[in-house]
């Protein structure tokens, strides 16, 4: 199967996964330190989403640019995706809490926000970096 997917693909799902098992600790961590499910997933959340920018912007979309004139449209961007993303993520936390734990809470949400996130990343925000996904 992987030898089917784009490289740009492969990093993003690498670093992907590298980013999961970070939000994963910071939820235990936050538990054991009596956090509830709700700001233990929001902490995850944040920890893994700054990660990933950095890392997906950089090594998966190879966008190494930052000139203010790129960086802050890229910036907004992300606050906006960042925003519907926390929300959402929130929202799947508070409706499933009673349901399931919270690591399955933020997988599911990591899972489908990880979707939308790519495509965006690929053909908005980080699209004048396109020329080097060709690999």
């Amino acid at each position: 199967m992987a030898r089917s997917l784009k490289p740009a693909t492969i990093r993003y799902l690498a670093i992907g996964g590298f980013v999961y098992i970070i939000e994963l600790l910071v939820i235990v961590i936050s538990q054991k330190m009596k956090a509830g499910p709700i700001a233990a997933v929001a902490w995850s959340f944040w920890i893994g989403l700054l990660t990933s920018f950095f890392l997906q912007k950089i090594i998966t979309f190879k966008d190494k640019r930052m000139q203010r004139r790129v960086l802050l449209p890229q910036l907004l961007a992300v606050v906006m995706l960042v925003g519907f993303n926390f929300c959402f993520t929130i929202a799947m936390a508070q409706i499933l809490k009673k349901y399931i734990p919270a690591m399955v809470i933020r997988t599911l949400a990591l899972a489908l926000t990880s979707i939308w996130n790519f495509y965006l990343y690929k053909t908005h925000i980080f699209k004048a970096g396109e020329a080097a996904l060709i690999d």
